[in-house]
């Protein structure tokens, strides 16, 4: 599939396109640590406007919002024109990863114009998913009916959800491209978790409990203040601080390998392999294909509610506490839903127990698939070691594969396994924004507390060879994991 007759590539089609997509020119000098900071902070800036400004020529946004449970891993924001969120360009770069790691279209990361045209085609399915997901939600209600809208306000919504996703598109690039610091995927899922939790944390917002006024009762107001149930109490903000100490005690859990380089004598440096091996790619993983069951599973059972086979796949209520938000309360929408209190755990062992068992295998499951779909597998990082010259002191080079194939896979699992438990640990806790929003947060502002060091490392001059992450999603614009591998040779020649 990658390759037709007469040297024909898949890729190939992208080319007439390239001159046409937005791009961001890679940076022709080294860009100063202070200016990326500057850079990172306009972008982070952009981008939180748009999640506050409101779509132009909307008629309604009330109603069940049958994307509640994606929007933590997607930083969309209902009603704004940051609505798609960064759904089209992290949809284009798992689709053209799966692609790429499963051969079906041949790219080689050393050439230059395949970088380029890989680049190329993930920004051009981007647009076009921006566009899809566009004219799907207008013309679904979402907004009101077409009619109630009119074809011009109508028309005016798509192109502003697009323009938004452009937008992102752009930011994401000139983070990537040496700009900034990081990437702007990470950054707006990272800032967008936070803005959640310290909202539900810290809001003023009152709620009407029904109950009128009450005794000047001390010992209950605590209890309220610690226990209340469906609504953010201080037990769940002490919750959400231990679960993040704890994910960021366990970031520094590594085995680290020493590397040296064959031909240039004295150079060495290290490879450690994190326990998160994979970061949160299984979180991630996981929440999408839980946040897609849940969207069928909405619109089918408000469409066919009775019948018995839409009934297994979910059934659902509107929340007492609206804000758009439906919850599962039965099927098996219900049984992958974490329980809503230790309370409901009690009364329901065996959901509490399907939920552990559930999270703790999928974890495992996809970050052992991750590794090799990513190109980070133990074969794919020996190849790329030897491709820079890079043997281990002690070992034989023929052996290098046989080395790492003691930890990573290992490390792929049990890290999956772990990042599973930490997200179940978080729900039965209640902590504030989700075991899965908490996890990401986490590890993501982790990764971003690693390139600041590595950052003044480098303008301090000091060498270092690290790698250890195989979490292609954040660190790095073409989801090439390992592309950091050839970071002491391509530095010096850009």
């Amino acid at each position: 599939f990658g390759k037709m007759g007469g040297g024909f590539r898949v890729l190939h089609l992208v080319r007439p396109f390239l001159s046409f997509l937005p791009e961001v020119q890679t940076a022709d000098r080294k860009v100063p640590f202070r200016e990326k900071v500057i850079y990172t902070v306009i972008s982070l800036f952009i981008f939180l406007v748009c999640s506050q400004l409101p779509l132009y020529g909307i008629h309604s946004t009330t109603g069940a919002d049958p994307f509640y449970w994606m929007r933590v891993i997607l930083a969309s924001n209902r009603g704004t024109v940051m609505e798609l969120g960064i759904t089209p360009i992290v949809t284009s770069g798992l689709v053209m990863q799966l692609l790429a790691g499963s051969k079906i279209i041949e790219v080689d990361n050393n050439v230059r114009e395949d970088r380029a045209l890989l680049n190329g085609a993930q920004k051009l399915l981007g647009i076009l998913i921006a566009v899809g997901e566009a004219v799907a939600y207008v013309l679904s209600g979402m907004y009101g009916s077409v009619g109630q809208l009119g074809v011009g306000n109508a028309i005016l919504i798509i192109i502003q959800l697009c323009f938004a996703g452009i937008i992102v598109i752009c930011l994401d690039e000139l983070l990537q491209k040496g700009y900034g610091l990081g990437s702007g995927i990470s950054l707006f899922i990272a800032t967008n978790i936070c803005e959640n939790i310290i909202w539900k944390a810290f809001s003023p917002t009152t709620i009407n409990s029904g109950r009128g006024a009450e005794f000047e009762d001390k010992v209950r107001a605590l209890r309220e203040a610690f226990y209340r149930q469906n609504l953010p109490n201080v037990t769940n903000l002490l919750a959400t601080v231990l679960i993040f100490l704890i994910v960021i005690y366990f970031q520094g859990f590594r085995v680290v390998l020493p590397v040296r380089s064959k031909n240039a004598r004295g150079q060495q440096g290290s490879y450690p392999i994190k326990l998160f091996y994979t970061s949160n790619m299984p979180i991630i993983l996981q929440s999408a294909l839980v946040s897609n069951l849940y969207f069928i599973s909405q619109l089918l059972h408000r469409k066919y509610s009775g019948n018995f086979f839409v009934d297994m796949l979910g059934k659902w209520k509107e929340s007492e506490y609206g804000g758009g938000q439906s919850i599962p309360v039965g099927g098996i929408a219900y049984y992958i839903t974490a329980p809503s209190s230790l309370a409901d755990m009690a009364a329901n062992p065996f959901h509490a127990l399907f939920y552990l068992v559930f999270m703790l295998s999928a974890c495992a499951l996809f970050s052992k698939t991750w590794i090799e779909v990513s190109g980070s597998s133990a074969r794919d990082v020996a190849k790329q070691l030897k491709e820079q010259q890079m043997v281990m002191p002690g070992h034989r080079e023929s052996n290098l594969q046989k080395e790492l194939n003691r930890y990573i896979p290992t490390a792929a699992a049990f890290g999956g396994i772990c990042i599973g438990a930490l997200t179940v640990l978080a729900d039965f806790m209640g902590a504030i924004g989700s075991g899965t929003g908490i996890l990401l947060a986490v590890t993501i502002i982790y990764q971003y507390f690693e390139t600041f060091e590595k950052e003044r490392a480098s303008e301090l001059g000091f060498f270092a060879f690290t790698v250890g992450d195989a979490s292609g999603l954040y660190r790095t614009r073409s989801f090439d994991v390992l592309r950091a591998c050839r970071l002491f040779n391509t530095v010096r020649k850009n």
